[in-house]
């Protein structure tokens, strides 16, 4: 692998109350929990070390308050664009929930409804994309977990609906890149938690 060519940093924030109860949590901006911060700090030093030409982070306070305990708070651009899912109805239910009202109901294939379908999240990935293979250099972002999976899928030329493939853990890092050009993109790395503890 060339490692001259650019990377995409993909890092998804701590736990929240909402996280850990499995709610749709898209543009309710909760607070970490108290391990979401402590395992935000792991995040920091997990990628200490590493140099950015850009950081961009979610407006959501689940993003930002990673990005600023894992020691990138100053260098960090507020990107509109990185918010979550827009859930509509389904804000703040769980799957379980859900599927007793639409028992067939997925999200990489249905949206939501009152909320985002999955090709308005993607195009927003879209335009993430875009912009972030302009710049020259490392690129890191603060996100949350069902956006960031399709900004997988699209940064691999695939269809939104694929990102439901790409599992995502909080406080994860995982880093976008290409193989041997800039016409071949790649995930270098996935769901990475190892810095992560109990």
């Amino acid at each position: 692998m060339n490692e001259h060519l650019p990377m995409l940093y993909l890092a998804r924030h701590g736990e929240t109350a909402w996280s850990l109860s499995g709610q749709h949590t898209g543009l309710t901006d909760v607070p970490l929990t108290e391990r979401g911060e402590r395992n935000a700090r792991r995040l920091g030093e997990r990628l200490a070390g590493l140099a950015f030409a850009k950081v961009f982070t979610s407006p959501l306070q689940r993003a930002a308050r990673t990005c600023e305990l894992a020691g990138f708070g100053a260098a960090a651009e507020v990107e509109r664009e990185l918010v979550e899912w827009n859930y509509g109805k389904y804000e703040g239910l769980r799957t379980v929930e859900i599927h007793a009202q639409r028992p067939d109901w997925q999200l990489f294939r249905d949206g939501c409804p009152g909320g985002e379908l999955p090709d308005h999240v993607g195009a927003r990935t879209d335009h993430v994309v875009t912009r972030v293979r302009a710049i020259k250099g490392g690129v890191l972002f603060f996100s949350s977990g069902h956006f960031l999976r399709v900004l997988a899928a699209r940064w691999l030329g695939r269809e939104p609906a694929a990102g439901r493939f790409f599992m995502l853990n909080t406080a994860s890092v995982s880093v976008l890149g290409y193989e041997n050009s800039l016409s071949q993109p790649a995930i270098r790395l996935w769901n990475d938690t190892g810095h992560v503890g109990d």
